[in-house]
């Protein structure tokens, strides 16, 4: 024989059906149902008033909400969805209450239900995020602390030509100093860019990139024509491991707003194309809210560094026990006769060698240890 299944509302029928007869008493009919008599007297009511429709659960949601969203204000924020689809709820709410300040805007969460409820919010499938164990992550106290610099993805203009965004943003305050389609990604279109950059905003103590060209090259040290003039300005070069975008995770989120605001779909030519990167460039600095920087834009805290440029290279000093050596345009030196081989990138730069031990010698260049190389096989080993 198969159990049989009931449903309250059959339940609450047998209850009713029961009190009809008149065997028991209200209190031994709801002890033999476990429910308190206000609920026995509460379903004879509701049976009496609605017969069997009343038997049915009523919803428990309250006739009325005083802090529900008004139809203009969802209206408002729906539109500014609709004007920025890659903002979240945080970022509208944050924009929204500059523009209009009178406004009375609801939570976050419930600004994001809303979206998902006027079908404006794609789901995405959480993914769980992993943090190497050998990062150590960026710490900044004021602008220009560090600077992050990485070329976006390169791609077709409609007219057929490559385009290679270069990005530069400052790390402490999001701001974002240059967005620049180049031609190729060689070291000669790329300097003008930080010239420029330094001549208006000043030199910041470090820059941070990834190990590709022309930020860093094979060679000792991964020493490049760029790097090289940075080292000469004072400016402390960091590279990120091999293939670790995490490590300059800031940047590289910032590479996906560009993409889905000013790349897709491509514009017709390279010039309309740098239209587009100044438009993003300044939606993204005076308009676009950051979390990281609780709501605020970045253009609203950087400043521009005190150390000025003015296009000329200061003079490399060393200390008076050091031997000093100018590398040839091969990119060697001589050491006690022997030709060793620097960096092509060092032509004509001087370096420093200082005996650390007993025929045992370190390379320097500016404040950057290269390597050591020892009298006995002169072979350098960084």
């Amino acid at each position: 024989m198969a159990w049989l299944e009931t449903s309250p509302v059959e339940q609450r029928e047998r209850f009713i059906r029961d009190h009809r007869i008149g065997l028991y008493t209200m209190a031994e009919l709801c002890a033999r149902y476990d429910v308190s008599r206000k609920t026995g007297y509460k379903w004879l009511a509701r049976f009496d008033a609605a017969g069997r429709a009343g038997l049915q659960d009523r919803s428990r949601a309250p006739h009325h909400c005083p802090h529900r969203i008004t139809p203009d204000v969802a209206a408002v924020i729906c539109a500014a969805r609709r004007q920025h689809p890659s903002w979240g709820p945080a970022k509208l709410l944050a924009w929204l209450e500059r523009r209009q300040p009178a406004l009375e805007l609801p939570a976050i969460s419930t600004a994001g239900d809303l979206l998902a409820r006027r079908g404006l919010v794609k789901t995405r499938r959480r993914r769980r995020h992993y943090e190497h164990p050998g990062v150590v992550p960026i710490r900044t106290t004021a602008p220009n602390d560090l600077w992050t610099a990485d070329f976006k993805g390169h791609f077709r203009t409609r007219d057929g030509l490559y385009c290679y965004p270069l990005t530069v943003a400052d790390q402490h305050t999001r701001y974002l100093l240059a967005c620049h389609g180049l031609l190729s990604t060689k070291g000669g279109g790329v300097r003008p860019v930080f010239d420029r950059l330094f001549r208006e905003y000043g030199l910041p103590q470090a820059i941070r990139t990834d190990n590709g060209v022309p930020f860093a090259t094979t060679g000792i040290h991964g020493l490049s024509q760029l790097n090289v003039w940075w080292l000469r300005l004072g400016i402390q070069h960091q590279r990120i491991r091999p293939a670790s975008p995490q490590e300059n995770a800031a940047h590289e989120r910032m590479h996906k707003t560009l993409k889905g605001e000013a790349i897709r779909p491509p514009r017709s030519t390279c010039v309309t194309q740098q239209r587009a990167f100044n438009g993003f460039r300044h939606l993204y600095n005076d308009e676009r809210p950051h979390e990281a920087l609780q709501g605020r834009t970045p253009v609203s805290l950087y400043r521009p560094s005190r150390r000025e440029y003015t296009g000329a290279v200061p003079p490399v000093e060393y200390p008076g026990h050091f031997i000093v050596k100018r590398v040839t345009n091969a990119g060697t030196i001589r050491l006690n006769k022997r030709l060793l081989f620097i960096a092509n990138a060092l032509k004509q730069h001087p370096v420093g060698l200082e005996e650390v031990d007993d025929g045992i010698w370190s390379i320097h260049f500016c404040r950057v240890l290269l390597g050591r190389v020892d009298e006995r096989d002169y072979i350098i080993r960084t």
